[in-house]
């Protein structure tokens, strides 16, 4: 899963940099998020994501132009808004969930505490 959150936020950093909008929006896109495959993602996200990557390729491209690039052309400023921060808050939920697994599993680095047998209760005590 670290490697969908470093690919979102890959794609965050590029739409929150400096440029047009659309032109981030594409970029972002296109180099961390569009070979990223639906079954790949959380359950908790994929909705999300698949809805993300139909407002992204719902144009049909014209002239040899790419699908995602055709599609954010005919976005209006708002809708190209709204797609970015549905990357962010799809990265936000796999740090959120990618936390709440760290607290679930037991680093692997550190030794359980043995107890030595003459502590152990004996099942037939």
């Amino acid at each position: 899963m670290s490697n969908h959150v470093d690919r979102f936020y890959a794609a965050v950093t590029v739409v929150t940099s400096h440029g047009d909008i659309k032109q981030r929006l594409i970029r972002a896109f296109e180099e961390h998020l569009a070979t990223i495959a639906d079954g790949e993602l959380p359950v908790v996200v994929r909705q999300d994501f698949v809805a993300l990557r139909n407002l992204m390729t719902g144009v049909e491209p014209l002239n040899g132009e790419g699908r995602i690039r055709a599609t954010v052309r005919k976005m209006s400023m708002v809708e190209a808004e709204n797609c970015t921060r549905k990357i962010l808050d799809i990265y936000t939920d796999l740090v959120r969930l990618s936390d709440e697994m760290q607290d679930v599993v037991p680093p692997e680095n550190e030794e359980q505490p043995l107890v030595p047998p003459f502590l152990v209760k004996s099942a037939n005590s």
